[in-house]
């Protein structure tokens, strides 16, 4: 699946380096529970670019979680390379988020990206694709998009 606004998200489930637990742990795409999913995919773990955007995450996290949206960041790295990484990268030190380890490329095939931002809605479309990985307007997107309501006009202008 090219990742286009409308589509539906197939079932996926991915090993996860999540920071503090014990083990990969598994995650479903669309979130479960009827969450938004903010997915940001980066290229790679050990690249002077990608924590930088991370940690821009990890800082609006709490944000994220409050808009009822679950975080998570994905590469084809492995679980271990991810576990590496976040343990002895500074920058990353303050992600809670999980880190999908998709080194058999099944996300990276379902959404035909490697770098970006896709926002799933809960029911399991997605309602946003941006290659700009920007931590602040994924966010500012996420809250226009839930906020949205059918038949309601969005702007206005004055006489």
């Amino acid at each position: 699946m090219e990742p286009s606004v409308g589509a539906q998200v197939p079932d996926l489930t991915a090993k996860a380096y999540v920071p503090g637990a014990r083990g990969p742990q598994t995650i479903a795409l669309p979130a479960d529970g009827g969450a938004w999913t903010a997915l940001v995919f980066y290229p790679g773990d050990f690249s002077c670019v990608c924590p930088t955007e991370l940690q821009g995450f990890a800082e609006l996290q709490d944000e994220f979680a409050a808009e009822g949206a679950t975080l998570l960041a994905a590469s084809t790295d492995s679980y271990y390379a991810h576990k590496a990484w976040f343990e002895s990268n500074a920058l990353l030190a303050d992600v809670r988020y999980p880190v999908l380890a998709d080194s058999a490329k099944q996300l990276r095939r379902a959404f035909g990206t490697d770098r970006g931002t896709i926002l799933i809605d809960p029911q399991g479309f997605v309602r946003h694709v941006s290659t700009d990985p920007s931590p602040a307007e994924t966010l500012r997107t996420l809250r226009a998009l839930r906020d949205w309501q059918p038949g309601v006009a969005t702007l206005s202008v004055a006489a």
